[in-house]
């Protein structure tokens, strides 16, 4: 792995980039890992303020594959812009500054936020994309997820989006995932009821157990009568008040089903759809007339403003133990491209992340 360097030393940095737009499912192929120079520090000339920044993990997440899709000008699908073609791909990272020329930013912090998938990235307009770590004696994989980007996407849409409050049933999709383990633990010490669904009866079996739900079902076991199967996990054949859905599709009708009078439907993420040609329909939605339901999907991007609160509570949560932390921890950038194609086949459980560096 590449060494941060001393003053006007070239080092490798490895990164990855989209070598084609992609239709249909994402294959390893539609990515590449080349390798390029760099001095790790703020090039002479780079408008100020700017840090240069080391990257030790990347953060895996399903809404990379919106922006590997080309779209038109002005299409409202589009989660974020394109990524260009040939330059290395964006997401969350967790680094180190290694070179700033901005006052806030120093060598040596250590910062999660919005950077390349690369070994070394510079950062223009850190005040914007950056966060400063404060809590270095937890985890630093925790700010690819239960600390970052994944867990505040947790927090805000089951609270200031979902309304959630105890006694309420609260309905988790793809629950063993990133986001997932975590609403389900958020919900738990608020005082929730809580179902969730996963892939596989390993899966289930951690939700019941490790990760605290109340109960939990195989939707793949289930799929012939996922309505019914979410029926049968709802305590006293009662309905649910919040669906927190990352999958869509068939999962989201199921849930219209079973949604209580005035529930809350939190559209987070629909996975179930990013790799098809033509997205499914949904078959049930006149039940949000029946019901008084209200659908509202959201982005972590506009919550931003409740990081510090949040950062402050989860660490107060990990601390005390009331929140696991299940991890997918990849070695090595060559293996970031398998590691995102697998994702979407469910073949990790928790917060999938690449370890790229050493501190």
């Amino acid at each position: 792995m590449a060494g941060a360097g001393g003053d006007g030393e070239t080092v490798r940095n490895k990164k990855v980039v989209l070598r084609r737009y992609v239709t249909g499912s994402l294959t390893v192929g539609d990515m590449e890992v080349i390798t390029s120079a760099v001095r790790p520090r703020v090039p002479p000339g780079t408008p100020a303020p700017a840090v240069m920044v080391k990257n030790l993990y990347l953060s895996c997440d399903p809404w990379m594959r919106g922006r590997m899709t080309k779209h038109d000008d002005g299409d409202d699908v589009a989660l974020a812009t394109d990524f260009a073609l040939g330059e290395a791909m964006v997401n969350y990272t967790v680094g180190k500054v290694v070179d700033s020329t901005h006052p806030g930013f120093a060598a040596g912090d250590l910062v999660w936020g919005m950077s390349g998938w690369e070994e070394y990235s510079l950062v223009t307009q850190p005040a914007e994309t950056l966060h400063k770590i404060n809590y270095p004696n937890l985890p630093l994989s925790y700010y690819t997820g239960v600390l970052g980007m994944t867990g505040l996407t947790a927090y805000a849409g089951l609270f200031e989006v979902g309304k959630a409050k105890s006694g309420d049933t609260v309905y988790v999709s793809a629950a063993s995932g990133a986001v997932g383990q975590v609403v389900g633990r958020l919900a738990k010490i608020a005082g929730c009821y809580v179902v969730g669904s996963a892939g596989s009866d390993e899966k289930v079996a951690l939700l019941k157990t490790r990760l605290g739900f109340d109960d939990a079902f195989n939707y793949k076991a289930e799929a012939g009568d996922l309505a019914g199967a979410l029926r049968r996990r709802l305590p006293g054949g009662g309905g649910i008040d919040v669906y927190f859905d990352s999958v869509g599709g068939a999962t989201l009708d199921a849930a219209l089903l079973n949604m209580r009078l005035g529930g809350r439907v939190v559209v987070c993420g629909m996975i179930s759809q990013y790799n098809l040609e033509e997205p499914e329909g949904v078959r049930n939605l006149v039940s949000v007339i029946a019901k008084r339901v209200r659908i509202e999907g959201f982005s972590v991007f506009d919550h931003f403003g409740a990081y510090a609160r949040f950062e402050r509570e989860m660490a107060g949560h990990l601390a005390e133990g009331k929140v696991a932390v299940v991890e997918d921890v990849v070695e090595g950038i060559d293996a970031a491209p398998g590691a995102l194609v697998g994702m979407f086949s469910g073949r990790n459980t928790g917060k999938l992340s690449v370890a790229v560096a050493k501190e």
